[in-house]
């Protein structure tokens, strides 16, 4: 099964899309968001709110191994997900939809590892599945790479986090996109995230940010997410064997 993570602004997706049926899961990291399963082109998508229905839990107090479990306990294998992002560059405006190729984690407080008792060692030269990365590249206008700076928040980011991650290569920075990459890879799940640029950086921006900002232009992006969702799994193979599914493989010490 495809899984459909949304973020920040996204939560109405799925009123776009025929809905199958709902799951409840309780984890052993604790219980998920409702699971909507919805049909896309004939194929069965499992959706579900990164923040809950409601949007009421911050990044830093997501919970990601639940999330992430509960998708990979109901079949699903390869996962799209959605970010509200800031830009780095003021060539990559607010409404551009970036494909991320790399990350760097800035993150302080979060658990991002299913691996507490074993010795595993992923190679993570490239996080993010090529083979999703290329499929969506392919499916609608996007910027094809670019790395994502993973900051914990709730907070935006100062104005000298801002040109230090610009002088790192960040392209675009988040708050949710790590550990959710790392999880899902450990799970041995496809995963690839739609980064949805919401606003310039602190610093770069010529005024101060605020939430309404963030929220008014992912309404904006809406469209355009969903006409590359659709056509993107439109053209995804579910049962494509791809080499994220074996990643544990050489891992385990």
């Amino acid at each position: 099964m495809i899984g459909l993570i949304g973020g920040t602004g996204t939560e109405s997706l799925i009123d776009n899309y025929p809905i199958i049926r709902e799951e409840s899961i309780n984890t052993q990291y604790g219980r998920a968001p409702i699971i909507t399963i919805i049909e896309i082109d004939n194929k069965e998508v499992a959706y579900i709110p990164r923040h809950s229905h409601d949007h009421s839990v911050p990044p830093h107090k997501i919970n990601y191994r639940a999330n992430i479990e509960a998708l990979h306990s109901i079949g699903v294998n390869q996962v799209l997900a959605t970010n509200s992002v800031g830009s780095l560059d003021l060539n990559l405006e607010p409404g551009s939809i970036v494909i991320p190729d790399d990350f760097i984690d800035f993150t302080k407080n979060r658990v991002s590892t299913f691996f507490d008792e074993e010795v595993v060692h992923l190679d993570f030269t490239n996080p993010y599945c090529e083979n999703l990365r290329k499929i969506l590249n392919k499916s609608g206008n996007t910027h094809p790479y670019g790395t994502y700076i993973a900051t914990e928040g709730p907070r935006f980011e100062t104005g000298a986090e801002i040109q230090f991650f610009k002088q790192i290569g960040g392209k675009i920075v988040g708050m949710t996109g790590v550990p959710e990459v790392i999880l899902a890879k450990e799970k041995q799940m496809c995963y690839s995230s739609i980064c949805a640029v919401s606003n310039y950086g602190t610093s770069i921006s010529d005024h101060k940010l605020t939430f309404k900002e963030v929220l008014d232009a992912m309404k904006e992006c809406e469209t355009n997410l969903i006409e590359l969702i659709t056509k993107t799994i439109e053209n995804i193979n579910p049962k494509h064997d791809c080499e994220c599914h074996h990643l544990l493989n050489d891992a385990i010490v």
